[in-house]
């Protein structure tokens, strides 16, 4: 029991990490989330395309995460140096996300009609995920350096956290557009949203910040 309670102990802060890192890259107005609110609107799909979303960001992180890893596992120096990367990223991108918060915004669904069957969603769905340059930028990318600085198992519990934020966001995009359309058309809404992303990637930036410098 000691030996369990020790090893969660590790854990939970991996897990949040990833999951707070995670949906503060995805919870931005885009056209996925704006493909998937649709679908939810329109009752279409609605668990074949949350399951597909969610399983496609699992496996991107993943394969970040792992192939991160193996390429840094003997160079501590350029570790340091994507973490000091990764941490300037985040500041820049939080910084974004506070100035959007000074702006209004929405999130509407997308225009024109979406084929009512199954394939055809699903392509669009592909599309919308591997299509978008940012998603390698951002989950492959930055995810996978920053969880690769994790080390043996605790790369796992990050991939879970960083896929359970994905799990969350699309299925309540998914099931819960009807709620969520009407409060997400108010342009206060995402103003609060964007403020809350900007400073939950501000505070990932300085601890990414203290664990590279940490290193030195």
């Amino acid at each position: 029991m000691p030996e369990l309670q020790a090893s969660l102990s590790l854990a939970l802060p991996v897990f949040v990490h990833g999951l707070l890192l995670s949906l503060a890259l995805i919870v931005a107005i885009g056209a996925q989330n704006a493909f998937v609110l649709r679908q939810g609107l329109r009752r279409e799909h609605v668990g074949t395309i949350v399951l597909f979303c969610a399983a496609a960001d699992a496996a991107l992180i993943a394969a970040g995460v792992l192939g991160m890893a193996q390429a840094l596992g003997d160079r501590p120096g350029l570790a340091r140096l994507l973490a000091l990367a990764g941490a300037a990223f985040l500041t820049v991108y939080g910084i974004q996300a506070l100035r959007r918060s000074r702006h209004a915004g929405r999130l509407v669904s997308l225009p024109g009609q979406v084929a009512s069957g199954r394939a055809a969603v699903f392509a669009q769905a592909a599309a919308f995920t591997f299509l978008n340059p940012h998603v390698y930028l951002d989950t492959v990318l930055l995810v996978g350096s920053i969880g690769a600085q994790q080390v043996g198992s605790l790369r796992g519990w990050f991939v879970a956290g960083a896929g359970a934020a994905s799990l969350f966001w699309f299925g309540l995009l998914g099931y819960g557009a009807r709620w969520l359309a009407p409060l997400f058309a108010r342009p206060r809404a995402w103003q609060l949203l964007d403020l809350s992303i900007g400073g939950v990637m501000l505070v990932l930036a300085l601890l990414l910040l203290r664990q590279a410098l940490s290193g030195f």
